[in-house]
């Protein structure tokens, strides 16, 4: 059975884990529980996961923005989108980003986004299956420091 639900203190280990997959080496333990510990304080950051008879196969976090153009009407930015290699074409992402749309439209946000390395084709052909679409606009990162 799966659960889609915010993950709790005690799931840190196993997202750790699965963070491991998404980045190929695993989070500092310690950072990851004080950062855990900020975000799970604030209510613009919904980290939720994908538990299957209890075990976390899947997470991603969504980051409600505010915005002072237009109506004003705030946006979601999506981030570290994982699902377990051994739990993928299952559903259990498709079921992440339902939770994470339904919440965007509670919190009235006009729009999602998210950035998607070029080389993840499997991820993309995922993403517009959902109803996303790539758009012409060119995204920009810097990289700040090393550690």
């Amino acid at each position: 059975m799966v659960t889609i639900k915010e993950i709790e203190y005690e799931s840190l280990g196993a997202l750790n884990k699965l963070y491991d997959e998404l980045i190929g080496h695993p989070t500092n333990p310690q950072k990851l529980e004080a950062t855990f510990r900020t975000i799970q304080a604030d209510s613009r950051y919904i980290l939720l996961g994908a538990f299957v008879d209890g075990e976390l196969l899947g997470s991603m976090m969504g980051i409600v923005c505010q915005d002072l153009v237009g109506e004003c009407r705030p946006f979601m930015v999506i981030e570290n989108v994982v699902v377990s290699s051994r739990s993928r074409r299952q559903g259990l992402g498709k079921k992440l980003i339902a939770a994470l749309e339904a919440i965007a439209h509670e919190r009235d946000c006009y729009y999602i986004m998210f950035v998607s390395g070029e080389k993840r084709k499997e991820a993309h052909i995922f993403y517009e299956a959902m109803g996303y679409r790539e758009e012409k606009v060119e995204g920009y990162r810097k990289h700040l420091s090393s550690h």
